[in-house]
């Protein structure tokens, strides 16, 4: 029954489709104004950036957690089935009762149908039924990520007191805009009357549409460097160790059980972000032992995520040239293999040529391979631009995700067996890329 229910929802949602060509917010604000605006009856922290969106969400949920609040959780996209994109106190919504939000929804959902040139898709719908689940439950606090951009995107109906951003970078270029200012003030929308803007370092071109939004609807502002920051990091045996300092106070010895320094950032902004919720809008010290043992606790799938030993196999969403470079600066610093096999699939709309350059020295062989998404590169493509880049004698076809897997692990076994350890499999690329790869390596439930 579980899987009936699941699969009608998904269908029903899926045939929605993805994409739109208005990008406007009145679609949404319709259907939540006839569900009596579900979203007004919390409090929210609303995230966006290019890179470290969703672990620094979800670092933000567990603290939250940790201090006794009833949390909601909403990111995107999902790496198995779309319960994932919605979470209450930590877990996914059981199916039967997204089925029976959905079941309530439709209806509605139809109604502003009628009435609008496009009818609300896929991504709109799941923003709606987490809203409704959200205030059904009820929960204290939603930690909403952005799923596009920032002010056209359907989460930004939520005038969130609390709006944080992620580093950003050149990404989605085709929808935010051909440069960093332009990506940036999309994604500077979040930014409401009377909120405190929580961001990481930024690079200067995005950092003055930050500070031009913050001062035009009056927010307050805590910023990497001034407002807090990671004062030390220590790699450590399955993750790192980190002191973090903000403007409340100074957290030492927080293990943070993964890989990469741009992780320990997304740590310090996730607290910082949390300080000044509790605090309503001004830092507030934290017990930190709550937030030595929810760093402790955290998780992120699909980022740096070690799923098998012997030869390890290593699953990183890394999707466009930031997300790339940091992953490979992780990987050279955290792992210390001998011989890397890389399992890379690509969506057609990104800058694969940089990418591939970027993750060229740390591989010696690639296996090219093609995700499910209706976006991906076909695998001969991809392949013809790795080979330019890696030397023919480096790339191998697997057209076939199962297939791909298979023969990056007999190639990393054989690494292991010449130097009897240091075999790896990396599988990078894409987030569909990785959410295929995952079905078939990690065990669910």
């Amino acid at each position: 029954m579980r899987n009936a229910e699941l699969a009608q929802v998904e269908a029903a949602l899926e045939a929605r489709g993805f994409s739109r060509w208005d990008f406007t917010l009145d679609r949404i604000k319709a259907l939540l104004d006839l569900m009596g605006d579900p979203q007004r009856a919390f409090r929210t922290i609303h995230i966006t950036g290019t890179n470290g969106k969703t672990s620094t969400t979800r670092m933000i949920e567990r603290l939250l957690r940790g201090h006794n609040l009833r949390t909601g959780m909403f990111t995107s996209p999902h790496l198995v089935d779309v319960t994932e994109r919605i979470c209450i106190d930590g877990e996914p919504i059981a199916p039967d009762r997204l089925a029976a939000q959905h079941y309530e929804i439709a209806p509605l959902a139809d109604l502003v149908d009628a009435g609008a040139e496009e009818k609300l898709t896929y991504f709109e719908m799941t923003v709606a039924l987490a809203m409704g689940a959200f205030a059904d439950t009820p929960i204290d606090v939603a930690v909403v990520e952005v799923g596009l951009g920032g002010e056209t995107d359907s989460t930004n109906i939520l005038n969130a007191p609390v709006a944080v951003i992620t580093p950003i970078a050149i990404d989605h270029t085709k929808w935010l805009g051909d440069t960093l200012a332009e990506i940036a003030t999309m994604k500077a929308g979040i930014v409401h009357e009377g909120s405190t803007l929580v961001t990481s370092t930024q690079e200067r071109a995005a950092m003055e549409p930050l500070l031009r939004r913050a001062q035009a609807v009056g927010a307050k502002l805590v910023p990497e460097g001034r407002g807090f920051e990671v004062t030390s990091r220590e790699v450590a045996v399955g993750g790192q160790l980190l002191t973090i300092e903000t403007r409340a106070a100074r957290y030492e010895d927080l293990f943070l059980p993964l890989h990469g320094e741009y992780q320990a950032h997304n740590a310090a902004l996730a607290l910082a972000a949390v300080e000044v919720l509790l605090g309503a809008g001004e830092p507030k010290a934290l017990d930190a032992q709550v937030v030595g043992e929810a760093f402790a606790d955290f998780t992120s799938p699909g980022r740096l995520e070690v799923v098998r030993t012997a030869p390890t196999v290593v699953l990183d969403a890394a999707h466009n040239p930031a997300g790339m470079e940091a992953m490979t600066e992780a990987v050279g610093e955290e792992f210390n293999f001998r011989k890397l096999v890389a399992v890379v699939g690509m969506l057609a709309d990104k800058e694969v040529d940089h990418m591939l350059e970027l993750l060229e020295p740390i591989v010696d062989e690639i296996v090219i391979t093609k995700s499910n998404s209706e976006r991906a590169m076909p695998a001969a493509t991809l392949a013809k631009t790795a080979r330019e880049i890696f030397g023919p004698e480096r790339v191998i076809v697997q057209p076939h995700m199962s297939d791909a897997i298979a023969r990056a692990i007999e190639l990393a076994e054989e690494a292991e067996d010449i130097y009897e350890s240091g075999g790896g499999v990396l599988i990078t690329g894409s987030v569909f890329t990785v959410a295929d790869a995952r079905k078939l390596l990690v065990r669910r439930g």
